[in-house]
Parts: C-alpha cells; sequence; structure tokens
C-alpha cells in the first residue's frame, strides 16, 4: 500500500475536484437547493479527503506547522466531516429533495442539522483531544497504532473511529431500507453504497482490533497498515460508484426509453405521413437533432394526422375489429389498439380518396358516414406504442387495410 508519490489519492481527488467545479454553475443558480448543496459538500469534501490523506501532503502538513503529526488531526476531521456529509446527502436524497412536501422536507432539515451539528462536536473534540496529547514522533502510516496508549491521542484515534463506525453502520441501514423500496439503477447504486459502507465497517474493526492488540502487548499493526486501507480504497470506489450509478444511469436509460417510442412509433407516423403537412423538417440537422425534439415532434405529427383523418373514421369499423380481436382472446388494451389502427387505416384510404376526387387545392370533405368516433390509444402514454405495433404486426389490421384499398379503388 505504499505509495510515495500520493497518486493514488490526488487521481481519484482531481476527478472529484472537476466534478466539484462542474456542479458549483448550479449550485449558484439554485443555492437554496438542500440536495445540490449537500452533492456540493460532498465532493468537496471528497476531494479534500483525498488530497490530504496521500503522503506527500501528510508531510507537507507536518512540515508546514512545524507540528509532528498535526495532519493527523486534519484527516481524522476531513473524514469525520465526510461521513457526515454522506449521511446528510441520503437524508436529502432519500426524501427527494426539492420535491418532498412541507412536513417531510422540514423533518429531513431538522435531521441533517442535528447530524451536522454532532458531526462538527466530533471534529472539536478530535481536535481538542489531540491538542491535549503528544505526539513527538512523526508516524505517517501507523500512527494510530504507534500512539495506542498514548493519553489523549489514544482518546482522539478511539472518538474517530467511533464516529466513522457509527456513520458506516448508519449509511448501510438508510441505504439498505430505502433499496427495498425502489428499482432500477437507483437500487443498484443504494446496493453498491452499502456494500462499500460494510467495507468501511470492516475498515474500522481492523483498526479497532490492531489497537486493542497493543493494549494487550500485542503486534497487529498490519491490520492497520496494510489490511485497512485496501479495504478502505476498495470501499471509497463502491461508494463513489454508488453516488455516481443513478446520476449517469437515470439520463442514458432516459434516452433509451425515448429512442425506443421514437422507432417503435414509426409505423403509425409513416401510415399518417400523407395526412401531415406541416411536419417540421427535422433532416437539416442531422444526427444532431436531440432525441427529445424528435419524439415531439413525432408524436405531434401523429396527433395531427389522426386529427385531419378523424372525420373518416368509422365508429361500426372499430367495433367490428375490436369484437373480433376480443372474441380471438386478445387481452382488450392490445384488442382496442388493433381495433383504432384498423380504423385508423380504413380513415387514411377514406381520407386520400376524398383528397383525390377533390379539386385541385381544395379540401377533402368530411365522409358521410362520420359518427364523430373517438380513438381510445392515443389518449394514454402507452396507447400510440400499442396501436403503431398493430398497424405492423397485426393480421387484423392488414385485412382492413386491404378492405379499404379495395372499397377506394371500386369507388374510383
Amino acid at each position: 500500500m505504499n505509495d510515495p508519490q500520493g497518486l493514488g489519492f490526488y487521481l481519484p481527488g482531481a476527478v472529484l475536484l472537476l466534478a466539484t467545479l462542474l456542479k458549483l454553475p448550479a449550485l449558484r443558480r439554485n443555492p437554496r437547493d438542500e440536495l445540490l448543496r449537500s452533492v456540493c459538500a460532498l465532493l468537496a469534501l471528497g476531494t479534500a479527503v483525498f488530497a490530504f490523506t496521500a503522503i506527500p501532503s501528510l508531510v507537507a502538513v507536518n512540515r508546514i506547522t512545524g507540528v509532528p503529526n498535526a495532519a493527523a488531526p486534519l484527516v481524522y476531521s476531513l473524514i469525520t466531516a465526510f461521513s457526515g456529509a454522506n449521511i446528510v446527502l441520503i437524508l436529502h436524497w432519500s426524501r427527494g429533495g426539492a420535491d418532498a412536501d412541507d412536513a417531510d422536507g422540514e423533518r429531513t432539515r431538522r435531521r441533517a442539522r442535528l447530524c451536522t451539528a454532532v458531526t462538527l462536536a466530533v471534529i472539536v473534540a478530535v481536535n481538542t483531544l489531540f491538542a491535549l496529547g503528544e505526539a513527538p514522533v512523526e508516524r505517517l502510516r501507523d500512527l494510530d497504532t504507534y500512539y495506542a496508549n498514548t493519553p489523549f491521542i489514544r482518546e482522539t484515534i478511539l472518538l474517530y473511529l467511533t464516529a466513522h463506525t457509527t456513520a458506516a453502520v448508519t449509511m448501510a441501514v438508510l441505504c439498505w431500507r430505502w433499496a427495498r423500496e425502489v428499482r432500477g439503477a437507483l437500487r443498484a447504486g443504494l446496493a453498491l453504497i452499502v456494500v462499500g459502507y460494510v467495507l468501511n465497517f470492516f475498515y474500522d474493526v481492523a483498526k479497532f482490533a490492531a489497537v486493542g492488540a497493543r493494549w494487550t502487548g500485542r503486534d497487529w499493526d498490519v491490520l492497520a497498515v496494510e489490511v485497512a486501507p485496501a479495504l478502505a480504497s476498495v470501499s471509497a470506489l463502491l461508494i463513489a460508484a454508488g453516488f455516481v450509478l443513478p446520476l449517469v444511469a437515470e439520463p442514458v436509460a432516459s434516452r433509451w426509453r425515448m429512442w425506443r417510442r421514437y422507432r417503435r412509433l414509426r409505423p403509425l407516423h409513416e401510415e399518417l405521413r400523407v395526412a401531415t403537412e406541416r411536419s417540421i423538417d427535422l433532416s437539416a440537422g442531422g444526427a444532431w437533432v436531440p432525441i427529445e425534439i424528435r419524439l415531439t415532434q413525432r408524436e405531434s405529427d401523429i396527433h395531427d394526422g389522426i386529427l385531419t383523418v378523424n372525420p373518416y373514421l368509422r365508429a361500426e369499423l372499430r367495433e367490428r375489429a375490436l369484437r373480433k380481436e376480443l372474441a380471438d382472446g386478445r387481452p382488450a388494451e392490445e384488442a382496442a389498439a388493433v381495433a383504432d389502427a384498423a380504423a385508423l387505416v380504413s380513415a387514411v384510404a377514406h381520407w386520400e380518396r376524398a383528397r383525390a376526387a377533390a379539386s385541385p387545392g381544395g379540401v377533402p370533405h368530411p365522409h358521410p358516414h362520420t359518427a364523430d368516433a373517438v380513438l381510445t390509444s392515443p389518449s394514454s402514454s402507452q396507447g400510440l406504442v400499442r396501436m403503431s405495433l398493430a398497424l405492423s404486426r397485426s393480421a387484423t389490421v392488414r385485412s382492413f387495410r386491404r378492405s379499404a384499398l379495395e372499397d377506394s379503388s371500386t369507388a374510383r
């Protein structure tokens, strides 16, 4: 675990610093957002922990202050503050941040203030106890065990480890409870955080065991010098991944769902293209047009097309298709989508026939059999998709399309 250059600490610290700087503009725009403040505080403290835990930083702090081991209470304080910031973030995050109702939000704020107050009290106590003790020999890697029997320094170490253990257990319990209530990337992220804090707990166990061994005259320093840092490294990686995963995965999953919906709406969009005259041409933007704009335009085109052919929708035709699908054992929602699609292809065919029969530049007249029919599928979020899939897959829809085309040919 020797890292004389501190790269194993400075590199992740630099990543956290970059993340902090990227979040600052959002914090300036929303300074009262408790969740955003908690995220920025966590990132900043994480940056400081990595920056000051590296061996070159420990040496520099000790040299600058002229006090052997002055870096120890600084590192203990930063780790304690980071642990408290984790709990505050989870409290705000699990309650929805700015989306929480007033009662829930006030309860969360009280708990966050209590956690912050306890964290500050522990930091003050750690520094006070260390100032009262004597640690004249600089120890960069084994201070915990080297001064395990030194008055006040011993209490400093025990207090820091107790606070760290309490935070680890609290975080593991809070995240585990929350993980049982959610799904997807958030649940996976919380599971990683739980595992990370379980490893943090074992880090504290290893430290306590090494310190306790010194009290009984044994030498278990390997637990504090080798095992505990290894556990802390893996723990930090898992916890960081747990916080980042939902933040990265949710936007990716959201865009994937939009692309999937966009593709699945293509048959319906193609069916109604002839009836959509004012569609905005997005081809100029090429691949750079955001999926949000593409999907919104496609759905807008579909609704415009349905509105255009609406006078040619025949309620009796839709009912006939619906009865056939239900008789074939189709689930109600799928049957309704097939019936809507069957009515729609017939309406499009009759609209095209009426347009062809109209004078140049004229407007097709409503079909004489129009009964102000209303499709049920466009009223639900998934209804359009089901109707689009029916257009491309249903034998019933193909049959009704053929009949409509034959009717149009006969009429001509």
